[in-house]
């Protein structure tokens, strides 16, 4: 894990270095401190008795203090600054290699994810980890530095009492062992319980005109509350443990105080006395000694948390895409053939039913296929092995005369135009959407595909005309507009195969029609894959395909179907009967 997540340093090594060392440096000076104090008190008690001090040795020592501790103020100064900037480029970059993992991942990829976790590995595991970096580069270095040093410098001004402070450590050690061994169960089940609370979240945000038609506010509200809490009493209990820490501490540091006094008082009384200098220098490495260990206790706690955030980052950094370029990729897509080679499909190899069995299919480049089939039949399914954005589990499909394996995978999609059954705008004008489809696409294109999508006549209908603003999923327009958008974004592609997965349901009978003449009309060389609901638009198709669970029913035409297949007859006649109820009702 530390070696996946190290290559996200990258331009930030020398920050990394340069904060231990300024850091080391900040420690060095504050533990030679307390002698020049020790030294200083020293020249005080001696003025005591010769009722004297001279002025010179006043200056000397506070002018070295003083000088000191400026010169640790600097090294502290600079150690934060290096560690922020080290700290906040790592996780820039560490953001930056995990989203660009996501964009490489394969739908079986990130079906693996939910996009709440996704979402959460993003922000709240990566800010964890920033944390513990920084603290890792700065007080991880500082703390044992300080605990070795003012250990070492407490045994140079009295062996006999620096012993307190050896019995103390393990005392802390043991106490901070059993909190962290408590603590990591609880911290690595508090993130899973927020990618819960944060599908939640984003359920409902997305769904609120839903929550609101249905009148399901408080259903909501009670939901979150559930979730919010089950985060919050775990959380608290984590807290709790950890609070254990201070005032075990706080009693370290007093008790050692304690002892300090009783052993000085004990060697004074058995003949070797302990000095007002040497107490004073060894109550103050007593305090640089416990409060080192405390705040390594604090940076060990903040591990603990970004242990759980470390792993579920590489998981995503780790995880690669299952569909990839072969090393000889064929770059360019000569027609728009294809053909399914007793194909086999499951979405998980220990799935134990195939979502697409023994389909065999052979569409000819220009065709217009339509496919029909119940929910479930795995009609989308079939068209995603098209473009790759699934592999076959058994079997082949060929776009072109080519396996679509051998392909280039951005040659290959470029040419596989698709219309998904979830229709997605970005926030942004109508152009820049429409410019998905082509980067450079010139106005004019634009307005082409926009007519042969049926979309021009609303477009300008708008104040802005194609410089109107889309609201992020495309919430400003309606279901139909919203879904000739994304054809006409998928035509500027300038596609082999366009593939339309249910992408006129919310388009009337009329425009669909329109459509569909259209393509006829315009783009006569592409092949057509229409996935409908309504046999009407896909009546007049080269050819029908109908699934029934994963397998191929029966192809043909509208006529032999009629004749022939009784689920193409069922939705034939049911649909035309609730027509015309519908008409005699008008």
């Amino acid at each position: 894990m530390v070696k996946t997540l190290a290559k996200s340093i990258r331009e930030y090594k020398t920050p990394s270095i340069l904060s231990p060392i300024f850091v080391s440096l900040e420690v060095i000076v504050e533990c030679i401190m307390p002698l020049f104090i020790m030294r200083f008190i020293e020249e005080i008690s001696n003025g005591k008795d010769s009722n004297s001090l001279p002025m010179e040795i006043i200056l000397y020592y506070g002018g070295i203090l003083v000088g000191m501790a400026l010169l640790s103020l600097t090294f502290g100064m600079l150690s934060g600054r290096f560690a922020a900037r080290a700290s906040a480029g790592f996780a820039k970059n560490l953001r930056k290699d995990m989203y660009y993992a996501i964009q490489d991942y394969s739908f079986s990829n990130i079906d693996k994810f939910s996009t709440s976790s996704l979402v959460t590995r993003l922000t709240t595991d990566v800010t964890n980890v920033q944390m513990a970096y920084m603290m890792i580069i700065r007080v991880a270095i500082r703390c044992p530095l300080m605990l070795a040093f003012s250990l070492a410098m407490a045994f140079t001004v009295n062996v006999t009492i620096s012993w307190v402070f050896v019995a103390l450590i393990p005392i802390l050690a043991g106490v901070l062992t059993a909190v962290i061994l408590k603590c990591f169960p609880i911290f690595e089940r508090v993130f899973k319980k927020y990618d819960n609370m944060n599908r939640s979240i984003r359920e409902d945000i997305k769904g609120i005109r839903v929550v609101k038609s249905f009148v399901r506010e408080d259903f909501e509200k009670q939901k979150f509350e559930k979730t919010s809490a089950d985060v919050a009493k775990d959380f608290t209990l984590g807290e709790r443990l950890m609070a254990i820490n201070t005032p075990v501490m706080q009693f370290c540091i007093w008790f050692s105080f304690l002892m300090i006094f009783l052993l000085a008082a004990l060697l004074t009384v058995g003949g070797k006395p302990v000095g007002e200098g040497d107490l004073t220098v060894l109550i103050m490495y007593a305090s640089q000694i416990l409060s080192s260990i405390m705040q390594l206790s604090m940076v060990l706690v903040m591990i603990i948390i970004a242990r759980t955030s470390v792993k579920r980052i590489v998981d995503v950094l780790q995880e690669k895409s299952n569909i990839v370029s072969p090393e000889q990729a064929v770059k360019e897509v000569e027609s728009g053939d294809i053909v399914f080679e007793n194909v086999n499909f499951k979405y998980a190899a220990q799935a134990e039913k195939f979502a697409l069995s023994g389909v065999d299919l052979k569409i000819k480049a220009g065709q217009t296929v339509g496919i029909l089939g119940g929910t479930g039949a795995s009609k989308s399914t079939l068209v995603n092995l098209i473009p790759r954005l699934y592999d076959t589990t058994e079997g082949a499909v060929y776009v072109g005369g080519v396996n679509v394996k051998d392909y280039d995978i951005e040659a290959l999609r470029n040419k596989v135009a698709m219309v998904l059954q979830k229709n997605v705008l970005f926030s942004g004008t109508i152009k820049e959407n429409l410019r998905w489809g082509k980067a450079d696409a010139t106005d004019e294109e634009i307005e082409h595909a926009c007519k042969l999508a049926c979309a021009d006549d609303f477009i300008q209908a708008f104040p802005d005309k194609y410089d109107t603003y889309i609201e992020q999923g495309g919430s400003n327009v309606s279901g139909g507009q919203k879904q000739r958008l994304c054809i006409a974004r998928a035509l500027l592609k300038d596609p082999k195969v366009l593939i339309l997965d249910d992408s006129t349901s919310a388009v009337d009978t009329k425009t669909d029609a329109m459509i569909r003449k259209s393509f006829r009309d315009e783009i006569p060389d592409v092949t057509k894959i229409i996935i409908a609901q309504r046999v009407s638009s896909v009546q007049d198709a080269d050819q029908i395909v109908i699934l029934n669970n994963g397998r191929i029913d029966a192809v043909g035409t509208h006529e032999e179907l009629l004749k022939n297949n009784e689920i193409y007859q069922e939705v034939y006649y049911s649909q035309n009967k609730i027509g015309g109820a519908a008409n005699e009702q008008a």
